[in-house]
This record gives C-alpha cells, sequence and structure tokens, in this order.
C-alpha cells in the first residue's frame, strides 16, 4: 500500500502543509515514521480522511479553479467494477470528482484506493492519470 509524506497528503488534500501537520499532531489522520524518520500515512487512511473533510466541509478553499480544463490532482477514494465498465472516485481537496471508465483502463492503470492520480477536466469529459 502507497504511504504519502506529510506534504504530499496535504498537497492532495488542498491544504497548507502546516495544516495535514497539526491534524496529524491532533490524532485526526494516522502517521506512522519510516526508517528516515519522516511521518508518513497510510494511503486508505488519507482516502478515508480525504471523503471525512470532505463531507465535514473541514477542507480550506484557497484554490480557485476556473477553466474547464483543469487538473484536480488527488487520492482514489473508491473504484467499482463492472463487466464492462468502472466508476473511478477521486477527493480532490474539498472536491469529489466521479469518472466512468473502461474496466480495462482501471486494470491498464491499476487503480485502488488510496494511491494518488489526477482528474483532468475539460467540459463533460474527466480523463484519469495515474501519477
Amino acid at each position: 500500500m502507497q504511504s504519502y509524506t506529510i506534504g504530499q497528503a496535504a498537497r492532495l488534500l488542498g491544504v497548507s502543509p502546516d495544516t495535514a501537520r497539526r491534524w496529524a499532531d491532533a490524532g485526526r489522520v494516522a502517521t506512522h515514521r519510516d526508517q528516515g524518520g519522516r511521518r508518513l500515512i497510510d494511503g486508505r487512511d488519507l482516502a478515508a480522511f480525504s471523503v471525512e473533510l470532505a463531507q465535514g466541509g473541514g477542507a480550506e478553499e484557497d484554490a480557485s479553479y476556473t477553466s474547464v480544463r483543469n487538473a484536480f490532482p488527488g487520492i482514489v477514494t473508491a473504484v467499482k467494477l463492472g463487466d464492462v465498465a468502472a466508476q473511478v472516485e477521486i477527493q480532490a481537496g474539498p472536491h469529489r470528482l466521479v469518472s466512468l471508465l473502461t474496466r480495462e483502463a482501471v486494470e491498464e492503470l491499476g487503480l485502488e484506493v488510496g494511491m494518488e492520480a489526477t482528474a483532468r477536466v475539460k467540459s463533460t469529459n474527466v480523463h484519469i492519470d495515474r501519477a
């Protein structure tokens, strides 16, 4: 399972590293240390926390997305596979994006809950890039 540094988590949550650090210090999101002593957050824990933030409105809204051709870096919070199609949800700071794509595309990208991904939005299409 992928883990994220405090700085990476902050970027994915759409907040400053100081805010992410305060949340970790307060126990709002679980962390562990790597061999180098850096604090890391498990991808599944970060995914769950990002959904909790979005539902509670706790994310800082200092980022402004005004163009239809935007990149929304975030964390995969759900993957629902059908026989042919799939649905992928990404939490990008306070924004929840849902994309319908083929099952084959999800498998080729190796998308799973807790991994970093970017939703690219142009008009009514959302494309997912693996980070």
